[in-house]
């Protein structure tokens, strides 16, 4: 299945087409699809007029570098500025952690999005792609604060979605503009980036997506093209159960599969269940690329659990103490306020 972007803030005909097949099971939001709360609102009612009930919604809304929605919601501090109260005050970053979480996640459901491709797990180690999207240098602090944030994720009803398996925080090339590769050994791998993973599926995290890096190592192909990090490694070893994302087809580490209907029939072959395909410009050679997949099977149940449970309306959320007190908390971490 695909989750797909479109072009603006509004939905043209030919879009509504592309929701109408059933090879689409969502739709993934960006900057340029948002100009306010309220447009934002109406945007996700049309999305599921024209591709049901079921269509899924969702957006990167991290914080810092990485949040697509601004105007009329919480500026959220990067992941990074939790981490570093780690040092003084263990308890205290925890609890931001979830309350960081709760805000992000609370506003996206009053706003009609499904939910956010959150929490970066990756360990803050040197890659121009993460920086400080990570919490931590250290796996087991990053793996406590990524547990924290899942439970506030699921406290505001909003599935998690950790990323990027197995781990992109070692790798200093930026996968969106070059190949990356990380040379070390499994061993290595295992006993620092896979903790946070391991952590939070034993939290009962919905989603992972998979790294466009590659670990020679282990396997020639980039994880999201590698049956061994998701079939030996990810659903094997760490026992995952849910849903496996692809990270963005367009992205220039993904182009060692060749074309756009290659690169989505890699991912499916490798085991994954939700490709995406960021850009209106492949959309068509991905719909087309599932179409012909072998076995493949059009079926939107499987992905039920990223819908989420019921979220608070927004007018509730205004008249919300705690949801002040997380506000003010959370926006102090980078001397900000409500954006």
């Amino acid at each position: 299945m695909l989750m797909i972007g479109m072009a603006g803030t509004a939905l043209a005909e030919h879009e509504k087409r592309w929701l109408t097949q059933p090879e689409v099971a969502g739709v993934l939001l960006f900057s340029r699809n948002f100009a306010s709360r309220d447009q934002l609102c109406a945007l996700c009612e049309s999305l599921r007029e024209a591709g049901g009930d079921d269509l899924l919604i969702a957006v990167d809304q991290e914080g810092g570098p990485v949040q697509r929605f601004r105007d009329g919601f919480t500026r959220l501090p990067p992941l990074a500025a939790i981490g570093a109260r780690y040092a003084g005050d263990p308890h205290e970053a925890v609890r931001l952690a979830e309350e960081h979480a709760w805000v992000m996640a609370s506003e996206l459901r009053a706003s009609g999005v499904d939910f956010s491709f959150a929490p970066v797990v990756d360990l803050a180690r040197g890659s121009a792609a993460i920086g400080p999207r990570a919490f931590h240098a250290d796996a087991a602090i990053t793996a406590e604060l990524a547990q924290a944030y899942v439970r506030g994720m699921h406290l505001a009803g909003m599935a998690a979605v950790i990323k990027h398996f197995p781990g992109h925080g070692s790798v200093s090339a930026d996968t969106h503009k070059a190949a990356a590769v990380d040379p070390r050994a499994l061993a290595e791998i295992r006993r620092d980036d896979l903790l946070p993973f391991a952590e939070c599926i034993d939290a009962r995290v919905e989603a992972v997506m998979m790294a466009h890096v590659t670990y020679p190592a282990v396997d020639e192909r980039p994880a999201g093209y590698s049956p061994v990090w998701i079939g030996q490694v990810l659903r094997g070893e760490l026992g995952f159960a849910g849903i496996v994302v692809s990270d963005d087809i367009s992205m220039a580490a993904a182009g060692v599969a060749g074309s756009v209907g290659g690169r989505v029939l890699a991912h499916l072959a490798a085991g994954c269940d939700l490709v995406l395909a960021c850009f209106p410009e492949v959309v068509e050679e991905a719909i087309a690329a599932v179409r012909a997949a072998p076995g493949h099977t059009a079926d939107r149940a499987p992905l039920a659990a990223l819908r989420g449970a019921i979220g608070a309306e927004w007018a509730g959320l205004l008249d919300n103490p705690q949801r002040d007190r997380f506000v003010a908390r959370i926006t102090a971490l980078h001397g900000g306020d409500n954006a």
